[in-house]
């Protein structure tokens, strides 16, 4: 084989592997506008890396915890939904609170996929991540991570704990926090728009969010 053949071949599994990249993103697109068929059982322990625009961290997860919120969290861990998500609610001494996709089409379609709650068997103490609600059997795709001891607040609600984090939670410290409270309470993000408009309401308002770069699943 000489070298304008090999070249050749080279450029053909380079396009190969760029059309199986874009295959495979597509899919995965397609199936986070499907909140229905994603409905994996997590193993029963099972470990999230988050890299983030301040650093990295890892989050341990017992399904025994809360089985429910287990499932949906690997579910949607699994098929990137968290990638390019902001932190857009970070109170310090308090909670840093994720879990809106970026892609307000894919956000929206989740807005009503809702799960039932689990019943609390972990307090919300710090470190721990535990899935926000509007109410009872609300819980849908934003998550929070507690920041100090938060079982007065959050355990008589009935908010119950996942998981928690093992390593990095220094860097969940240092998430940004000058935007405060959401709206219409503070001056933070507003949330429906945050579902309308995605990434690009965040990015131009509230340009020093930090945000998860990618999650992904560890042994």
């Amino acid at each position: 084989m000489d070298m304008m053949d090999l070249m050749g071949m080279m450029g053909r599994i380079a396009a190969a592997l760029v059309l199986c990249s874009s295959v495979t993103f597509a899919a995965e697109k397609g199936a986070l506008r499907n909140p229905s068929s994603l409905t994996e059982r997590a193993p029963s322990i099972f470990r999230v890396k988050f890299d983030t625009s301040k650093g990295s961290f890892v989050v341990e997860v017992h399904r025994s915890l809360a089985p429910l919120g287990a499932d949906r969290f690997y579910n949607l861990v699994k098929h990137g939904f968290y990638d390019d998500s902001r932190f857009f609610r970070v109170i310090d001494g308090l909670v840093a609170q994720a879990g809106m996709n970026g892609d307000a089409a894919i956000q929206s379609a989740w807005s009503g996929a809702v799960i039932p709650d689990d019943p609390r068997k972990e307090s919300n103490r710090r470190g721990t991540l535990t899935f926000a609600s509007a109410g009872p059997n609300s819980r849908s795709t934003q998550f929070f991570i507690n920041l100090s001891e938060n079982a007065k607040l959050f355990d008589r609600q009935g908010l119950a704990p996942f998981g928690s984090v093992v390593s990095g939670l220094d860097v969940v410290d240092s998430l940004y926090s000058g935007y405060g409270e959401g709206a219409p309470r503070g001056f933070g993000p507003e949330q429906s728009r945050i579902t309308a408009e995605g990434n690009a309401y965040l990015k131009k308002t509230f340009p020093k969010l930090d945000y998860v770069q990618r999650t992904t699943l560890v042994h």
